[in-house]
């Protein structure tokens, strides 16, 4: 009878361990993750970075479900709701688009988004402080730094008259950046040609244009498709020999001439801890819009050389980085 016993406690205890372990899997939480340019080493390196600092580690306590739109913003929709029927415990919404399509996908499951522009303008959250509802994340001043790269333009190139600046139309932040451009390019008395891309065909036809109405330099306005598309432009720059100010560390690194902006991964870091504070039981409602503070100049004195441009003293002693 003992033995009997014996057999059928070892056979439970057998049985009882991928049971256990096949609960222990199906509870942990997933994360979607919804990019609405390319997926970047850095950025999604950024991310887990916040979720560990956080106490979640991927593979180990949480899972992260992609979904990529590639710079194709239509997909976004069918991508969040994809997200939704999954279904996730949060979704981190990389930049506005992806976010506004999470938003109107869900009004229950937490969304922390990363966004250029104000987010209470665009109608992501009612307030910084406070964002009510299922919404928060990180955001940057975009449109402010369009300017921003016009005046370190023209410290590198004193002798410029006329100037191009390239946006995508679908972007939100594409019509404040324009008109932030055209006043400052008026209030020095410069000339400005405005390129709209959507695809890669009409970034190689605004180079081939605005070679053509001979711009000095060219723009490139904050846009996750043009990151995505960050070997092009550069070969591109290189090709027609125009001189570019980026918005991210990544075209510098890669040939471009200079980058400004904000640094996106320290926002993906943060967007990374938010995320974990959710999983941990925060309310996206209760936690403010954190507004990035951290900015970088990087320069490629290399391509400024093939460029035959001498970068100023005033440009290098600010600069962050310097690619030799």
């Amino acid at each position: 009878m003992r033995r009997r016993l014996f057999y059928v406690l070892v056979a439970t205890a057998l049985f009882a361990v991928p049971i256990t372990a096949a609960a222990q899997q199906s509870a942990m939480p997933v994360v979607g993750y919804l990019s609405s340019g390319s997926l970047r080493d850095a950025t999604t390196s950024a991310f887990r970075k916040g979720l560990s600092e956080a106490g979640y580690v991927e593979g180990r306590n949480v899972a992260i479900e992609f979904r990529v739109a590639e710079g194709r913003y239509e997909r976004l929709p069918a991508m969040a709701a994809e997200l939704v029927r999954h279904p996730v415990g949060v979704i981190f919404a990389q930049a506005p688009p992806a976010a506004q399509a999470a938003k109107a996908a869900t009004s229950t499951i937490p969304i922390v988004f990363t966004s250029g522009g104000d987010p209470v303008k665009s109608g992501l959250v009612t307030s910084l402080g406070r964002p009510g509802g299922n919404v928060t994340g990180v955001t940057m001043l975009v449109s402010s730094l369009v300017a921003k790269r016009l005046e370190l333009l023209r410290e590198l190139m004193p002798k410029a008259t006329t100037l191009a600046l390239l946006v995508n139309p679908t972007n939100q932040n594409a019509e404040p950046d324009t008109k932030e451009m055209d006043d400052a390019t008026k209030a020095l008395g410069l000339r400005l040609h405005v390129f709209h891309a959507t695809t890669k065909a009409e970034i190689e036809a605004a180079f081939a244009t605005l070679r053509a109405q001979r711009a000095d330099a060219l723009v490139v306005g904050a846009d996750p498709f043009f990151l995505g598309q960050a070997d092009l432009l550069v070969s591109l720059a290189a090709r027609h020999a125009v001189p570019v100010a980026y918005f991210w560390r990544d075209f510098p690194d890669i040939g471009g001439l200079f980058s400004y902006g904000t640094s996106l991964t320290e926002m993906h870091r943060q967007a990374g801890i938010y995320t974990g504070r959710i999983l941990k039981g925060a309310k996206p409602g209760d936690l403010p819009i954190e507004q990035a503070s951290k900015f970088e100049l990087v320069v490629n004195l290399k391509t400024a050389k093939t460029l035959g441009l001498t970068v100023p003293l005033s440009i290098l002693n600010r600069a962050d980085e310097v690619i030799e």
